[in-house]
């Protein structure tokens, strides 16, 4: 967990690109890199002007997130991922529960770090995506004044409606998604899916 722990400040960031949507069209002439950073400077520009959002207001910012940045996260794929071989074994009505922790303890974790993002710069790499590619990595590095630049990598999967969701972040070659794993895996082998599912919900419905 402590890994997950450093992770949280450059998280936020994730969270700004995760505000993407990149439709197949032919009418978008953007690359997918392209795209992304322009949403990601719109999503900015937001957090650095909306005073609530300075201000720390949770619901302001959880208002931000469930309108510019969730619905470009997949968080059943992200579970699924954290879960490892678990997931296997869960039922049906343990893995939405899972989903809806994990998607949940995300969020509650990670949104204070969005008011904290006044003056950085994000640095989007060109992107080497092939035309038929269904899964990439859009490469980026977060510029702050002073600090020595931070890779934030972001694994996106295109999904049937023919939108890239966000499925992992690497953030300094450490996966957020792994972290997890690691952890989740200890608490089942401990003591069950049920009691880690417990453990989540306890965490959420702690205080803020």
């Amino acid at each position: 967990m402590k890994q997950i722990l450093v992770m949280t400040r450059f998280f936020g960031v994730a969270l700004v690109l995760g505000a993407l949507s990149l439709p197949i069209s032919a009418q978008t002439p953007e690359t997918p890199d392209a795209q992304v950073q322009r949403i990601v400077n719109e999503v900015i520009e937001i957090i650095r002007t909306d005073p609530k959002v300075q201000a720390g207001d949770v619901k302001r910012v959880r208002e931000l997130l469930d309108d510019k940045l969730l619905p470009h996260f997949d968080f059943k794929r992200m579970t699924m991922l954290a879960m490892g071989r678990n997931w296997r074994v869960a039922s049906p009505e343990q893995q939405t529960a899972l989903v809806e922790q994990f998607k949940t303890l995300l969020i509650r974790t990670y949104s204070g770090a969005l008011s904290q993002y006044k003056d950085d710069k994000i640095d989007v790499k060109p992107s080497r995506a092939r035309p038929d590619d269904k899964d990439i990595t859009v490469r980026s590095e977060v510029i702050r004044k002073g600090e020595s630049p931070v890779s934030v990598d972001y694994s996106l999967v295109l999904g049937s409606d023919g939108q890239w969701r966000c499925y992992d972040v690497i953030v300094g070659g450490v996966s957020l998604v792994t972290n997890y794993r690691d952890d989740f895996n200890q608490q089942v082998k401990n003591g069950s899916i049920d009691g880690l599912i417990k453990t989540l919900t306890d965490k959420n419905q702690g205080g803020a």
